[in-house]
């Protein structure tokens, strides 16, 4: 899987691997890998398991592209990642990796193209194993727990209340990874990292 340098090759979607997990907010990263998917033409991408991950490998826009949701479980998400993009010789500036984040509120999204783990365990882990956190991120919020552990917060499901807002952002998300994959990282961070009031005003002030 040879292109050139600083095109997208990988996009990984973070999570736990089974039915219990997959509604809940540490999965929003296998989400948007679904969403993705399920907005591509049928038949483009083609699933095999490798690399300890569930993958989907094939073309967009005339390059090569690959999808990956590691089974690790979250916390060993590093050990996917860093074993598929060695076989692939894939950069880990040439990565996208999506993942939920307890300081954004849900409904947000942020794009940042490096930077530290932020205390989410699957970042720390595929940081660790790259030995770089130049990857590029997609974060989705889902907000911080009123009460309990941080841990049966993000183990735990939306909430009815949620769900709209939810399959608003998941919708949001897929657009932004597009959004990377056709026009850039920079590009991208400046039309998807702003609020979602900002983004239904600027759409309102170009009609």
């Amino acid at each position: 899987m040879r292109q050139s340098a600083g095109v997208i090759k990988l996009v990984v979607g973070l999570g736990n691997p089974g039915r219990e997990y997959e509604s809940t907010r540490h999965n929003v990263g296998f989400m948007v890998v679904n969403k993705l998917l399920a907005g591509f033409p049928a038949g483009r991408f083609e699933e095999s398991s490798s690399a300890e991950s569930r993958l989907f490998t094939g073309r967009l826009r005339g390059k090569e592209l690959a999808l990956q949701m590691p089974q690790t479980y979250m916390n060993l998400s590093g050990k996917a990642v860093a074993l598929y993009a060695r076989r692939n010789q894939i950069k880990p500036e040439e990565i996208l990796v999506i993942s939920d984040d307890l300081d954004l509120p849900l409904g947000r999204i942020r794009l940042r193209a490096g930077g530290s783990d932020g205390g989410h365990n699957g970042l720390k882990s595929i940081i660790a194993e790259l030995g770089s956190a130049s990857f590029k991120r997609l974060r989705i919020g889902i907000g911080h727990q009123e009460s309990g552990t941080t841990a049966d917060y993000v183990l735990g499901s939306f909430s009815t209340e949620e769900t709209p807002v939810l399959n608003e952002v998941l919708e949001r998300a897929a657009e932004a990874v597009n959004c990377v994959l056709s026009a850039g990282m920079s590009c991208a961070m400046n039309k998807y990292n702003v609020k979602p009031q900002q983004i239904e005003k600027e759409t309102e002030t170009t009609l």
